[in-house]
């Protein structure tokens, strides 16, 4: 460990800039919350559904108490993934530049890091394999929401919310809409009949929360470049997910609750370190431990091909 420590030093303000890192175009962590764990692996807890059945619970006079006879607990192994990125900056550069390079290494790095965990999240949410044919559905022809004449928005998340809650017992709380999808929603012929307005405009996310009694709801806005040169793509397709999660306060948060989904996080990996390399060039490197893991699907549904 002294050696590692040795060639390892952690920069305190450059990590405490990584944790304080928002991009408000992510959408991951609506779906798949950070929980920290303190090891790389082992096991998590799957519950069953306990909670949702009927019990007796009427006592006679002196009669034994009713005794749950309970289920058995499942269990998941996780296995925690290690990511890193690392920027240098030759002391020419740093001498030479107009803005602060260390901390715009800072942000590259960061970027990068949050932006592959986004693909990861969306890639997990979006995979129609992860879904139960109960809680999926893929539009098509007329019921596609660009066609504004004969497609019914409404009463598709109506259906989905009906699908989650005989599953889980409650209703769906979040949705990340892709942006593509989200640029159909708000001129949708009938969600703007809805509002309580006589004011021609577009539909809001206020809106939709009302309409489709989601109170979370985010546009998946962040795009990434395929291969370098290649146009931007969108992360979030023309699909919306929709998925009950816990909510708490970050610090709160425990993997004991059932949800849809969670990113796993090895407590205190997030850091961001720096080293000299030939004594010219400064090396600022950030590292990441985590795992998404899709723990409740039966609690998701995933509509998707929402654009002709």
């Amino acid at each position: 460990m002294g050696r590692l420590s040795n060639l390892r030093q952690q920069d305190p303000v450059l990590t405490e800039l990584a944790y304080g890192y928002d991009n408000a175009e992510m959408a991951c962590e609506a779906l798949f919350p950070v929980v920290n764990v303190d090891k790389e692996g082992g096991k998590i807890p799957l519950f069953g559904k306990e909670k949702f059945r009927i019990y007796e619970t009427l006592r006679a006079l002196r009669a034994k108490s009713n005794r749950i006879q309970p289920s058995d607990i499942g269990d998941l192994d996780i296995i925690l993934d290690e990511h890193d990125l690392e920027y240098p900056i030759d002391y020419r550069e740093d001498e030479e530049a107009s803005f602060p390079l260390r901390a715009h290494a800072n942000d590259v790095v960061t970027e990068g890091i949050q932006l592959r965990r986004e693909k990861y999240c969306a890639d997990l949410a979006q995979n129609a394999a992860n879904y139960a044919a109960s809680n999926k559905i893929t539009l098509s022809g007329t019921s596609q929401f660009t066609d504004g004449t004969n497609s019914d928005p409404e009463g598709v998340v109506s259906d989905a919310h009906d699908a989650i809650r005989k599953k889980i017992g409650k209703k769906a709380n979040t949705m990340v809409i892709g942006e593509s999808s989200w640029r159909v929603l708000k001129r949708h012929p009938q969600l703007r009949g809805l509002l309580s307005t006589n004011t021609k405009r577009l539909v809001r996310i206020e809106d939709l929360k009302d309409i489709f009694e989601v109170q979370n709801i985010v546009i998946g806005l962040s795009m990434f470049e395929p291969e370098i040169g290649d146009q931007m793509a969108d992360i979030w397709s023309d699909n919306i997910v929709m998925a009950y999660v816990p909510t708490a306060d970050k610090s709160m948060r425990t993997m004991y609750k059932p949800s849809y989904g969670y990113t796993l996080r090895k407590k205190g990996s997030l850091i961001v370190d720096a080293r000299t390399e030939d004594g010219k060039v400064e090396i600022i490197r950030q590292t990441d431990i985590y795992r998404p893991y899709l723990l409740g699907a039966e609690g998701g549904y995933l509509i998707s091909n929402t654009n002709g």
